[in-house]
């Protein structure tokens, strides 16, 4: 160091401070000045976005509340899978046989392929509203056969839970899907309060997914874990699935829509569904 500022002062004694240049960072500035405009549009996107105060609930903006959904997650001991089956398609069975009076019905059962394992999920659809939910419950609870049903089930499962869920408005009609198909269930957690915010990008977003027709059922959460979303794709196979999402990404404009919702997201997750022999949407 004393060796440098020797030399600096020789140059000094020669040039004259005026005539050397100013040891500024000037051009350093001006480099981050650039960087931050051209990485303003994205820093953008990570911003959540205020959604104005509405006297509207989410639900009431999103979906239409007289269908409601109901998803049973059953996490199953790993040497019961067989008979836990059997148990669940009785009490579909027994269900059906009440469609009439329940206005309620199995759209799909799956088990988990890759993913958390040893996992089952049911969707049940409620025509109806809240009402028909009433009505099954208190009905069921009058069944001897169902209670029945019901513990031996609890003897095969180390854990279940159930969330009742709406239809987003904008996703494609519900449509049984002929087989065999896998499906990928795309799960979000998403900060409180960012609900309508998602449903507007997704809105857009969906758009982009409608070619292949992979897009089956997209639901957001009322009772249960709440600010969850599920987007339910179904494709031929994994080769089918890797080429509609490569797809998508092809097209001008997806690529905005998953930069404006990313930063919604607390948590997602993703899982490879396989239909059982009595899932109705195969």
């Amino acid at each position: 160091m004393a060796a440098v500022l020797g030399k600096f002062r020789a140059l000094q004694s020669v040039f004259g401070k005026a005539n050397l240049p100013a040891l500024t960072s000037t051009r350093f500035v001006a480099r981050s000045s650039e960087r931050q405009d051209t990485s303003e549009g994205w820093l953008s996107k990570l911003t959540v976005r205020k959604i104005e105060p509405t006297k509207e609930s989410h639900s009431r903006m999103l979906s239409d509340k007289e269908i409601i959904y109901g998803l049973s997650t059953h996490n199953i001991r790993p040497n019961s899978m067989d008979k836990y089956l059997v148990n669940y398609q009785e009490y579909v069975n027994l269900i059906h046989s009440k469609k009439s009076d329940l206005q309620c019905d199995l759209i799909g059962s799956w088990v988990v392929e890759v993913g958390d394992m040893d996992q089952a999920l049911h969707l049940w659809r409620y025509t109806g509203g809240y009402e028909r939910v009433d009505r099954t419950l208190s009905t069921l609870s009058q069944n001897e056969a169902y209670h029945k049903l019901i513990q031996e089930q609890g003897s095969y499962l180390r854990s279940r839970h159930l969330q009742y869920l709406l239809a987003f408005s904008f996703w494609p009609q519900l449509v049984m899907r002929e087989g065999p198909n896998i499906y990928e269930i795309r799960s979000y957690s998403l900060k409180p309060g960012t609900m309508i915010e998602w449903g507007n990008n997704w809105a857009r977003a969906i758009n982009y997914r409608r070619n292949n027709d992979e897009a089956f059922a997209g639901f957001f959460s009322q009772i249960g874990r709440l600010y969850n979303v599920h987007h339910i794709w179904a494709y031929k196979d994994f080769q089918t699935r890797k080429e509609t999402r490569e797809s998508a990404w092809r097209s001008p404009g997806w690529d905005n829509c998953v930069a404006y919702t990313v930063p919604l997201i607390r948590e997602m997750h993703s899982r490879i569904l396989r239909p059982v022999s009595f899932s109705p949407t195969k």
